[in-house]
């Protein structure tokens, strides 16, 4: 018979999410995939009401939220959805693109065959998604297939440090995905590395997503209506968007 000690932590490890797991993960979604817009204002006591829960679980998870960066809480002003300066979106595509290289040569070194076969799968579901015109479907697919970088690099630590970013990419991608002929460029870029990764040819693999993300950074930045900004990160990229790398 378990002591109480060991009771304890199986009636801890069988409970469900926490009332404060579960409004965090409805307000993220609703972040992530755009019914709530960048800089629009939250309110604890009308999330509350909407989720059929009291003001202190909504007001954790919020405080959670602003840990993943969906959410901006300011003192005597109130709660916001994240919003993004020019010099933030460039900040965060620099970041991703150390991150995501990084992921790409660790996958393609220690499991390049199986990325390979994944990358073909999910493109092959994205020609589904296109056809159908299932833009939601589409982002779904477009974030996994960055992921999956980082599951077969098999690096803890670095998929952890991703994780910081991740949520607050796929919100702006899946605002990306709203207009058709992103989506388009953004498909035939993944077919492009898919073949790349097929050959084995991991340098231009790793040139096709610097790219990549460059041109995702550039269309963030015109998609939220914000001055281009006159920094040495934004000339810089602006500089390898026109090379092509």
């Amino acid at each position: 018979m378990s002591t109480t000690g060991d009771v304890f932590v199986t009636l801890t490890l069988a409970r469900g999410p926490s009332l404060t797991e579960q409004a965090a993960a409805l307000i993220r979604g609703r972040i992530v995939h755009g019914t709530l817009q960048c800089g629009e204002p939250l309110s604890e006591l009308a999330l509350a009401q909407e989720l059929g829960v009291s003001k202190t679980p909504v007001r954790e998870a919020l405080l959670e939220l602003k840990r993943q960066g969906l959410v901006e809480i300011h003192p005597q002003r109130g709660t916001f959805v994240f919003e993004m300066s020019s010099a933030q979106v460039v900040q965060l595509a620099e970041m991703r693109s150390i991150l995501e290289l990084a992921a790409l040569r660790l996958a393609m070194d220690r499991n390049g065959q199986a990325l390979s076969l994944r990358w073909a799968e999910l493109v092959a579901a994205m020609d589904v998604a296109m056809a159908n015109e299932n833009t939601e479907d589409y982002r779904v697919l477009d974030g996994v297939f960055h992921q999956v970088m980082f599951d077969l690099a098999e690096n803890q630590f670095l998929s952890e440090t991703f994780t910081v970013i991740a949520f607050r990419i796929q919100a702006l991608r899946n605002r990306l995905s709203l207009d058709p002929a992103l989506n388009e460029k953004s498909h035939g870029e993944h077919k492009r590395l898919v073949a790349l990764a097929a050959g084995g040819e991991a340098e231009k693999v790793a040139e096709l997503l610097a790219w990549h993300i460059e041109w995702t950074r550039s269309s963030y930045i015109d998609l939220l209506g914000l001055p281009a900004g006159d920094s040495r990160s934004t000339r810089g990229g602006e500089r390898r968007l026109k090379a092509g790398k």
